[in-house]
């Protein structure tokens, strides 16, 4: 496994970390959080061997190979089968079957080996980059920001594949909900330093909070304990009948190791501007299409309602038309047929994917404020600045010097600078870190107008969304019900690839065989425990239930006696019996949870050889 010892990196004069040491072991698979600039890249590239550390030392053992997901997709051969042979050593340039074996392994077909890399979707575009990296057979797998351009079908299937992953994982993604299912352990560049938690992105932040209080306690007792000390030298350092106990107590303090003030990063924290409306409903949409062309129509008929407080997630593939809806709705292209309707009061703001653009490279994050709303004074500005971190002098940053995350955020600023109360919101958490990412959600959460958002974040869906726009293969469809909602009773077509992997050809039947005897062995003892647990916590919830009934019963004929003592006792035993249940039915969902996800795991793996 990898090892890095002591590793420091800076840039000119700004510090990315210093004396970073960290040890991977068999299996884990790591999220690496930490804020926009805190240098997670520039790790991943002294990893790689990219870029040379400060100093330190990065130690990998002999053989073992790393591989790393490329964001930016060129293809050089007219055929599938073509391109990812490229990634065969010379060695093995013939063995094309070795790169089949796997195309099939990720959904691909017999049929899909002559077709063109450029023919596919974006999702399965990233498959191709992902078959000739596996084709490498690497150990450890790096990712920086997997999820990009990818849509939500293709997240779904790239969680599951990291996760049935037989080696190591460094993942970096500001998508929190594709992290916290995938990881053993959250790792966060923090104050310059690294910071290790077993558990998800909860879990590590949590403990990122009780370390900092504690911190803070013991920074307060020492304080409290150096100006004692320090009071106690001037009183007496001058007397000679307690010169030599002031000097013990100097050489006290020169011994403590004191503790440093705790740095912390600016976070993004607002609201959104809400304007008082009567409307119950602020937005009215009936029987609305769009297509380009007639004979290319995106979307067609269309009808909703939009109550005040009410939000809409419109999701799908990419490329199917979500933000062609939501640009349509919002007035910005011209529908083909169908209403638009907005109640007298409503004020909207919207932002889009491409509205980046209009920013004004000369113009100042001020400047851009101002536009947003023009009767602001200077200190509203300032407040709006403050509240996007961009306090101080870099309130007059020049945009064309603002990464994308920046810009992303002058644009919300834009809309904090108005008062609405409906929101058009598309892929508002593209460029934004994790943490950014959560006071967005709170925002939207808190306001109290409509929105309408285009999101791939399974998170924000679940935690915003009432109703849902689901673009699909016929076209898009009104769902009335939230995200989980919609699993449950439609869920997404994806599953193309398992009917792919379904028409793909079989391997040799007698090696099948061998390689499908010895999961169902590695599976039955992974299993083996767990299924004792479920079965024991069953048995044992359904003779406690039994119990409680009797009680029940006891404390409905108490009840009616004049027998205090009886009843107060039995009021306890029946409470307490309850509360028993309630633990144990919380181990067996536990339990029963990881059986599931283990079964599901080996039978993905044995499905192609059946």
């Amino acid at each position: 496994m990898i090892q890095l010892v002591n590793i420091s990196k800076s840039f000119s004069s700004q510090e990315l970390f210093s004396n970073l040491n960290f040890k991977l072991n068999s299996g884990n698979r790591v999220g690496l959080v930490g804020r926009n600039g805190s240098g997670k890249s520039t790790l991943f590239k002294i990893i790689l061997g990219e870029e040379s550390p400060d100093s330190g030392d990065v130690i990998i053992p002999k053989g073992y190979k790393i591989g790393t997901l490329k964001q930016h997709l060129t293809f050089n051969e007219t055929t599938l089968r073509e391109e990812a042979a490229l990634a065969l050593e010379e060695e093995m340039k013939y063995d094309v079957y070795r790169v089949e074996k796997i195309l099939f392994g990720l959904g691909f077909s017999q049929e899909d080996l002559e077709k063109n890399p450029l023919s596919f979707s974006g999702g399965y575009q990233i498959r191709i980059n992902l078959a000739k990296l596996l084709v490498t057979e690497p150990n450890l797998l790096l990712l920086d920001e997997p999820t990009n351009y990818l849509d939500i079908v293709s997240l779904r299937w790239l969680k599951s594949f990291l996760r049935a992953f037989q080696g190591e994982v460094i993942l970096i993604t500001h998508n929190r909900d594709f992290m916290d299912s995938i990881v053993t352990h959250t790792m966060g560049i923090v104050r310059k330093g690294l910071a290790v938690v077993a558990g998800d992105t909860h879990k590590f932040y949590e403990q990122l909070q009780s370390n900092d209080e504690l911190h803070a306690k013991q920074k307060v007792s020492q304080d409290k304990k150096v100006k004692e000390l320090e009071e106690f030298i001037a009183r007496n350092k001058a007397r000679a009948s307690t010169a030599s106990l002031a000097q013990s107590k100097v050489k006290q303090l020169e011994k403590m190791d004191i503790l440093e003030d705790l740095g912390f990063d600016n976070s993004l924290k607002f609201d959104f501007n809400f304007k008082d409306t009567p409307a119950k409903i602020l937005l009215e949409v009936k029987d609305l299409s769009f297509g380009y062309t007639p004979e290319k129509i995106l979307f067609k008929n269309i009808s909703f309602t939009l109550a005040k407080g009410e939000c809409l997630g419109i999701i799908g593939k990419n490329g199917k038309g979500k933000s062609t809806l939501l640009n349509t709705i919002a007035g910005e292209l011209k529908h083909l047929s169908g209403e638009v309707k907005f109640h007298s009061s409503t004020t909207f703001a919207h932002f889009g994917q491409t509205n980046i653009s209009h920013l004004s490279p000369n113009s100042t994050v001020m400047d851009e404020i101002y536009v947003g709303n023009p009767q602001l004074g200077e200190a509203g500005v300032r407040a709006i600045c403050g509240g996007m971190m961009f306090s101080g002098d870099n309130a007059k940053k020049k945009i064309s010097l603002l990464s994308g995350g920046e810009k992303s955020r002058v644009m919300l600023g834009q809309i904090l600078a108005r008062n609405v109360n409906l929101l058009f919101l598309d892929e508002p958490t593209n460029h934004l870190d994790m943490d950014s990412i959560e006071a967005l959600t709170v925002a939207i959460q808190n306001f109290k107008g409509s929105v309408i958002i285009v999101t791939h974040s399974e998170e924000l869906l679940r935690r915003v969304c009432d109703r849902l726009i689901i673009f699909a293969k016929n076209g898009a469809e009104y769902f009335d019900g939230g995200y989980d909602d919609f699993l449950e009773k439609i869920g997404w077509e994806e599953e193309e690839a398992v009917e792919k992997v379904k028409a793909a050809p079989k391997e040799n039947s007698k090696e099948n065989k061998k390689i499908k005897a010895e999961l169902v062995r590695e599976r039955n003892k992974r299993t083996s425990s767990l299924k004792k647990k479920v079965e024991k916590l069953e048995s044992a919830i359904m003779k406690l239930e039994e119990q409680l009934e009797g009680h029940h019963k006891e404390l409905i004929k108490v009840s009616s006696s004049a027998d205090s003592a009886t009843l107060i006792e039995l009021s306890k035993l029946v409470s307490d019996e309850e509360a028993q249940i309630e633990k144990m039915f919380e181990e067996l969902e536990t339990a029963q949870t990881e059986l599931d996800e283990i079964n599901q795991n080996y039978d993905e793996k044995m499905e192609p050889l059946s």
